[in-house]
């Protein structure tokens, strides 16, 4: 579940190695250049995590957000992303 924290919306995914990893955060890539909205993220191996919020808005959290929020998670389970829920 996205978390809502500092005006931002954060989520974290663990995959079965870095190439899995990688390969999801380029669909990633494809789908925030598609909807003109661009993550801030941070890799470290196997996890990618993820910061939302918009610019344009001030820094805040936006129906824009949650739309990538939940391409994201679309993509994260076709590639056996877990969530690294709290």
């Amino acid at each position: 579940m996205w978390t809502e924290h500092d005006n931002a919306l954060t989520r974290s995914f663990r995959f079965k190695d870095f190439q899995a990893a990688f390969s999801f955060m380029t669909d990633v890539a494809e789908e925030a250049e598609y909807q003109e909205h661009h993550p801030w993220w941070s890799n470290e191996y196997n996890v990618v995590n993820f910061r939302l919020r918009t610019h344009s808005a001030g820094y805040k959290v936006t129906d824009k957000d949650h739309k990538l929020a939940t391409a994201i998670d679309k993509l994260a389970l076709a590639y056996d992303g877990q969530p690294q829920d709290a």
